[in-house]
């Protein structure tokens, strides 16, 4: 019986940081006869869908903790909420300083991301008797959605 010999594996395989200084280095001395294209065309979309995600999580966490400080009336809970909602703004204006061109996709998923926020609190056992609105009824522009104190 013969025995298959797996073929060695590639360096992005066996040791992706080593992958990325050699990559680093041949992208620098315009080595690019040798660079691994195909991963690290890979690599370079799989950073922009990160970029993506993140806005869309901080959004959806953002928008839960408004809902939550504007309709719970638990004032024992208002500091928490209130962090959380400052942490998810600061975040999201570092993210649009470094990439502002997301600014367009905080507009395209704010409906998705709000229905998410919804469910989540919905599940949530101790808010199941608040009526929260079915849509938000504030305004939903960058600017205020990262500055207004809505409940104020």
């Amino acid at each position: 019986m013969t025995q298959a010999i797996a073929p060695p594996l590639a360096l992005y395989d066996r040791d992706f940081y080593q992958w990325v200084q050699e990559t680093t280095e041949k992208l620098k001395t315009k080595d690019f006869d040798h660079v691994d294209l195909e991963n690290l065309i890979e690599e370079i979309e799989s950073l922009g869908r990160s970029e993506r995600s993140e806005v869309y999580n901080r959004l959806a966490t953002l928008l839960e903790h408004l809902l939550k400080r504007m309709f719970v009336d638990m004032p024992q809970e208002f500091n928490g909420w209130e962090n959380t909602i400052r942490e998810q703004r600061k975040r999201l204006k570092r993210v649009f300083k470094v990439s502002p061109s997301l600014k367009n996709y905080f507009t395209e998923i704010f409906d998705e991301a709000f229905v998410d926020a919804l469910e989540e609190i919905r599940k949530e056992k101790g808010y199941r008797l608040v009526k929260f609105p079915d849509v938000w009824q504030f305004n939903r522009d960058i600017d205020s959605m990262l500055n207004v104190d809505f409940w104020e």
